[in-house]
């Protein structure tokens, strides 16, 4: 393991810090190979994203010829455990051992279920598709390999991003966070291009192939990720130790109503920025008349974006900047950006679409970095997990909730159109996607109206804790 570390940080180090700026998100306690074997965790859960969203999506609808409808059904089942997040993360902040560990138990835990869940998926989905078997067992094993793997993915994402706040410092946490991001949009990449290439000449041997093959990376990925990462502390542990229940603790981390107003900031701006997750290649090729080859190039900008989003947010917070008015000012670039995307049609401008496409992922890469950072911050004695387990129930419902509301706002709002009831100054394809787009303006907008009190409770405490340092009161 010590030679493996050794050569993650040296492949790390050539790229050098200039430029990739969470790349000091090391310390003493935390040395920049750790970190790098515990952020693999993300790598599958990105794996396991791409997976659900994007690979088994399309080959389930056109390879398979599932019904769409059912496809969409399947795909959400997931979302059914993000609620449970924050559960999932107070039990690991009360979790009893004798062994001393509270995050591993859960991290290994939930890889088992994606493992579990991955294993017999692609049979499942083939017998689904035929239609075989009694009593529609191939819906059942289908659904429930989905629910497995859904279930394991937000157990070990929040297990090990408590993990992760557990092991690194204040000061350094920040780059962390953005260290995280970064491998989960590296996950999510590297997956896609590795399933489009390997899916390519697709039959049902492969499909089972290219299935159990990511199972076993999973389990491969977070056997190293969590490998010797958590110290064992039995008397935190003891079974004898007091607890505090669910609802207590959770009173405890809403005590002056932060808690609740970050909860409500992450569900709009997250809502906002994912209603256009499954329309921007659409828009492109229909109303802007881009080739696949062009709309596809999309995702690598939109990616691109992102990751410059993550860097600067990893820079920023290092130097002290409030994470909210970070939050605040991706959710600023997302107003311009969705502005941009729109008037791409009237000015029939390709450039100001693609300006616009990497400028909502670097407002989203700002505002995901920013405010999960927040949160990890309102963590206290050790309740990290309930805190982050709130974050990622809120973000995980939110991307869901956008993503199925942006679909369906833009069929039933050009629906209107075509059909002329919209009257004929609007009968245009554009007009559904239009409607998209602004309500996710409208929404940003919410979103700075609810960051405003943030910013200026986390600027009088700032000013409570030193007195030679302030910022500017954000207005709200």
């Amino acid at each position: 393991m010590k030679r493996l570390n050794a050569a993650m940080v040296e492949s790390w180090r050539q790229f050098g810090p200039r430029f990739l700026p969470f790349a000091d998100a090391a310390s003493d306690a935390l040395p920049l190979g750790r970190l790098l074997r515990l952020s693999l965790f993300q790598v599958s859960v990105g794996m396991a994203v791409t997976l659900l969203t994007g690979t088994l999506n399309r080959v389930m609808i056109l390879e398979l010829a599932v019904p769409a409808w059912l496809v969409s059904v399947m795909i959400a089942l997931p979302l059914i455990f993000a609620p449970f997040r924050a559960l999932i993360g107070h039990n690991s902040d009360n979790h009893r051992s004798y062994l001393g560990w509270r995050r591993v138990p859960y991290i290994w835990f939930g890889t088992l279920l994606q493992f579990g869940g991955l294993s017999f998926m692609p049979f499942a989905i083939l017998l689904m598709s035929e239609g075989g078997g009694p009593l529609m067992m191939g819906h059942i094993a289908t659904a429930l390999a989905f629910l497995l793997m859904g279930a394991g993915l937000h157990t070990t994402q929040t297990a090990g991003l408590a993990l992760a706040t557990d092991i690194s410092s204040e000061e350094n946490r920040p780059r962390v966070v953005a260290l995280l991001y970064v491998m989960l949009l590296v996950g999510m990449v590297a997956s896609s291009v590795a399933f489009s290439f390997l899916l390519e000449n697709f039959n049902n041997v492969v499909l089972i192939r290219v299935i159990q093959g990511a199972a076993a990376l999973t389990l491969v990925l977070n056997v190293i990720a969590l490998w010797k990462q958590e110290a064992r502390n039995p008397a935190l542990t003891a079974h004898g130790r007091p607890r505090n229940d669910f609802r207590q603790a959770w009173q405890a981390f809403a005590k002056g109503h932060r808690a609740g107003r970050l909860l409500v900031t992450i569900g709009l701006g997250t809502l906002a920025f994912s209603m256009q997750d499954i329309l921007l290649e659409p828009y492109g090729g229909e109303i802007l008349g881009l080739t696949v080859s062009e709309t596809t190039l999309l995702t690598a900008l939109l990616a691109g974006g992102t990751l410059a989003g993550f860097a600067v947010a990893a820079r920023q917070l290092g130097n002290g900047v409030d994470p909210y008015r970070l939050a605040a000012l991706g959710a600023l670039a997302g107003i311009f950006a969705f502005s941009a995307v729109i008037l791409a049609n009237p000015f029939g401008s390709a450039l100001l679409f693609r300006i616009g496409t990497v400028m909502i992922g670097f407002g989203g890469g700002l505002f995901a970095v920013g405010m999960l950072t927040a949160t990890m911050a309102l963590a206290q004695d050790g309740e990290s997990g309930i805190a982050l387990g709130a974050w990622g129930a809120v973000q995980a419902t939110a991307a869901g909730i956008g993503i199925a509301l942006g679909g369906a706002i833009r069929d039933v709002v050009s629906g209107l159109a075509a059909g002329g009831r919209l009257g004929p100054a609007l009968a245009d394809p554009a007009v559904g996607y239009g409607a998209v787009y602004q309500l996710e303006i409208i929404l940003l907008f919410a979103t700075l109206i609810a960051l405003g009190p943030l910013v200026r409770s986390a600027h009088s405490d700032r000013q409570r804790s030193d007195s030679r340092f302030g910022l500017p009161e954000f207005p709200g």
